[in-house]
């Protein structure tokens, strides 16, 4: 049965970014009714970040570890597993300074790990994660796309598809919820603001 990761990466579960996911997944579920949905609300149990323990654990072959590096790798472990498991992966992002959020950092660093979702061979690095579909849902308060005077100040899409790509995730589609300051100012309600990246979110998830 097919399985999606919906991983959110916003504090807020009133959030655009995750409304977008869960909307999605809502989709996702209304076509694979007998598929799973795997959770991951990285604000609610945030990663650590990688240390020194944590790299000599990493580069430890598996049969020498000792309990404590078993212990330091268990959650990088776990997020690793539901990303195997997956078959689509949908990723809420609000855009923190022009970038992703830091603990979605986190869950990247804990994530990307050698021998486990990518390895090196004679022609370099190659991805362990091939055959997935990934849909980034971005949510950002100004306007950042290309062609527009902002553009080069958006690291979120160049980044996650070097990171995703790198992993062997090169089936990445990206909507973007632009401009969301205007519903602050009040210029429009969230209603409108959002009906359209909606519809493009079903449409994805279908």
């Amino acid at each position: 049965m097919p399985t999606l990761l919906q991983i959110n990466s916003s504090p807020l579960p009133t959030s655009i970014s995750s409304e977008l996911t869960a909307e999605f997944a809502k989709a996702w579920k209304a076509k694979n009714p007998a598929g799973t949905v795997i959770r991951r609300n990285l604000s609610d149990a945030p990663p650590k970040p990688v240390d020194q323990t944590w790299i000599g654990a990493a580069y430890t072959p598996e049969g020498g570890r000792t309990d404590e590096q078993k212990a330091v790798l268990a959650v990088s472990d776990a997020l690793i597993a539901e990303l195997q498991q997956a078959d689509e992966i949908v990723i809420g992002v609000a855009m923190h300074n022009f970038s992703i959020p830091s603990v979605l950092k986190l869950w990247i660093d804990q994530v990307a790990r050698s021998g486990k979702t990518f390895q090196y061979g004679a022609n370099g690095p190659e991805g362990l994660l091939k055959g997935k579909k990934a849909t980034v849902l971005v949510a950002s308060g100004g306007v950042y796309e290309a062609g527009t005077p902002a553009a080069t100040m958006n690291f979120v899409e160049p980044y996650l598809r070097a990171v995703l790509g790198f992993l062997g995730i090169t089936d990445v589609n990206f909507v973007n919820a632009s401009g969301a300051a205007q519903i602050m100012m009040g210029a429009i309600d969230r209603e409108a603001f959002l009906k359209p990246t909606l519809e493009q979110v079903r449409a994805l998830a279908a």
